[in-house]
């Protein structure tokens, strides 16, 4: 039974045992290719390459902490994407992780490109995405990003209250402009996930309700007016999930929907967005469908709803972002002091602090996202001992790997690699304690490339315009 404790969740039923998923490596050096970029390999002497590039000659040229971007692993998981969902529109969520640079990928690898802000929309549009390929997601879009993405011609704009349809209604009044929307719609599907990336049930701050007719409501605002061209529902149902029985739940009441707004109008919706969310490994004990799996699935579903409202099957719309940038990227620290600290019950834990921390990947403070890590800068023969990564940060919650098995004689000035770091570490990056921002570097084929650049103290003080 775990107990509340005064310090917090963190500390309850103190144990080096580790989570019953954890199992104790018959050698420490492996690397589970379900957990890294597809070029990732131990060389000789044991040092990691990311697509031939040593990580010791990438921490030497860029530093540490750093983004370590596979591009050619990144391009092939959007191509697979593509490929599997043949005949859909898939839309890379940028939010997941943006530059444009990673938009120019998406542009090439032909995929469209969905934004959550002004600021996602400039770097999207500077990326050389064509505006038509964008949908700008947001439940709470300001005037200034609504006139931009009308302005710029963007695709569609998914809209999420009555308020931003009045919004979007004086601005083309007043501009000549047409809109392109989908209504985001609440399914009450409850995604077996974390509360705060599930985002289909009722109580919470997205869409419109399908269960109290909200979404009816919307949908025929949107379809009279005279200044938008209604186009379909969108839906979404959280994030890291793994299997495709929450989306049949959504499909059969978006679908339902669709077909009662044809009744009613006399009109069939053209499209159908059912979102993303699809998961990736993190740890071992995580189990992602593959891209051919789920376009599989998701098609049974879909064809088996249309036809139980007789309805034509409208153009499909998904929109992977973690599965695609996700596992592209690992995040490269140096460890700087190893300290064991005895605990509860006679036992002790390894903490291994490294130079970034919750500032570069916030995830596992938020909502206890689990990760993995290990030695990249040589082999070891010690034993496997039970370890919890921490950063730096004056936060005792400040915690990467919560329980991972490193070599006993990891020491300051290891190089330590935490895979599956592309989705939501740069882009939920904070400058907590004033540390800077890590860079963002891609590798492809041995040559190193600079996404984004390392912040400086010069930057931070640059903003500080007080006396």
């Amino acid at each position: 039974m775990t107990h509340t404790h005064v310090a917090g969740s963190i500390h309850a039923d103190a144990t080096a045992a580790g989570p019953q998923w954890l199992n104790r490596p018959t050698d420490v050096n492996e690397l589970d290719p379900a957990l890294w970029s597809a070029s990732v390999e131990r060389v000789d002497g044991g040092e990691v390459s990311v697509a031939g590039l040593g990580v010791k000659e990438i921490a030497e040229e860029v530093g540490t902490p750093a983004y370590v971007v596979d591009e050619a692993d990144f391009r092939a998981r959007a191509a697979a994407f593509r490929e599997a969902f043949a005949g859909w529109q898939v839309y890379y969520a940028g939010k997941s992780f943006l530059t444009r640079s990673v938009a120019r990928w998406i542009r090439e690898e032909d995929l469209y490109l969905d934004v959550c802000s002004g600021g996602e929309l400039t770097v999207a549009l500077a990326g050389g995405m064509d505006p038509a390929r964008i949908g700008l997601h947001g439940n709470n879009k300001s005037v200034d990003e609504l006139a931009l993405a009308l302005s710029k011609g963007v695709g569609r704009i998914i809209v999420d209250s009555l308020d931003e349809i009045d919004r979007i209604e004086q601005l083309c009044a007043a501009n000549g402009w047409r809109a392109r929307v989908m209504v985001r719609v609440t399914t009450g599907v409850e995604a077996h996930t974390h509360e705060y990336i599930a985002t289909a049930h009722e109580d919470q701050k997205f869409g419109f309700s399908i269960t109290n007719g909200q979404a009816m409501v919307a949908m025929v605002r949107c379809h009279y007016s005279e200044h938008m061209d209604l186009l379909g529902i969108h839906s979404h149902i959280g994030s890291q999930i793994f299997d495709t029985h929450g989306f049949e739940v959504a499909a059969r009441r978006t679908m339902k929907l669709l077909a009662q707004f044809a009744a009613a109008t006399g009109t069939e919706l053209p499209e159908l967005d059912l979102g993303g969310g699809f998961g990736i490994a993190y740890t071992h004990a995580d189990t992602p469908a593959t891209p051919d799996a789920l376009a599989t699935s998701l098609r049974e579903i879909v064809e088996h709803e249309a036809r139980g409202y007789n309805i034509a099957i409208p153009q499909i719309s998904i929109e992977p972002g973690r599965a695609i940038s996700g596992p592209t990227t690992m995040a490269l620290y140096t460890v700087g002091t190893v300290k064991v600290v005895d605990i509860d019950g006679g036992q002790n834990r390894v903490y291994v602090s490294v130079d970034g921390g919750m500032s570069d990947n916030i995830r596992p403070a938020l909502y206890a996202a689990e990760y993995s890590a290990a030695v990249v800068s040589r082999a070891s023969r010690a034993e496997p001992v039970l370890c919890r990564v921490v950063g730096k940060h004056c936060e005792g919650g400040d915690i990467l790997v919560r329980d991972v098995f490193l070599p006993a004689d990891i020491a300051p000035g290891d190089l330590l690699a935490v895979p599956a770091s592309g989705a939501y570490s740069r882009a939920m990056a904070s400058n907590y304690n004033m540390l800077t921002k890590p860079p963002v570097v891609a590798v492809r084929d041995g040559e190193l490339t600079t996404l984004l650049r390392r912040e400086s103290l010069e930057d931070l003080m640059s903003l500080d315009v007080g006396n």
